[in-house]
């Protein structure tokens, strides 16, 4: 396999399973304020909300779009967990998500509406640009971070309860308190 074939196998960096996607696009012009108010409307959808984490595409660790360049360009910048193509298919396939597609990227150049996958992907992998340097502050896959957080959500729950104190001082435990000490 060349190069370039691999690159459009698998277009972004990787660290660990997680990847960076990154789309740039040009606006189409007199469309920049009904981009906006396209963006404003996917950002109170559910699941895209601040402080929302069901997302239709749950391998998601965040996506943000940005306009630039006096709203002459857009980008859309995430990062994923898996192959390129299975978060392609995810997106494609979780109608929810696959409609926001649609409603924020009719403002931009080059985007024909939804017509089949192979246009879509050509559309996409056409205003994608790997990123120079990709670095994650932390590992894990969105469903093992998902799972730690409710594990230490139950255990300070179990911290908290009063009748714990007696089954907390077994010697198995003491690496997992020593670490909920920080």
């Amino acid at each position: 396999m060349s190069v370039s074939e691999a690159e459009t196998a698998r277009p972004g960096l990787q660290v660990g399973s997680t990847s960076e996607f990154s789309l740039f696009f040009r606006v189409k012009p007199g469309e920049a304020e009904s981009l906006r108010a396209a963006l404003r409307e996917l950002q109170d959808t559910p699941g895209y909300r601040p402080g929302d984490y069901g997302m239709a595409v749950a391998t998601i660790h965040e996506a943000r779009f940005v306009l630039f360049d006096d709203d002459a360009q857009l980008a859309f910048i995430t990062s994923f967990d898996g192959p390129w193509d299975a978060y392609m298919e995810d997106f494609f396939t979780s109608g929810p998500t696959l409609a926001l597609f649609d409603v924020v990227f009719r403002h931009t150049e080059g985007y024909d509406g939804l017509p089949d996958r192979a246009a879509l992907k050509a559309f996409v992998l056409g205003a994608e640009e790997t990123a120079a340097a990709y670095q994650r502050n932390y590992g894990g896959t969105v469903k093992e971070i998902r799972k730690a957080l409710r594990v230490n959500e139950a255990f300070q729950r179990v911290l908290d309860d009063p009748t714990a104190g007696e089954a907390l001082q077994h010697p198995a435990l003491k690496p997992l308190l020593d670490e909920a000490a920080d």
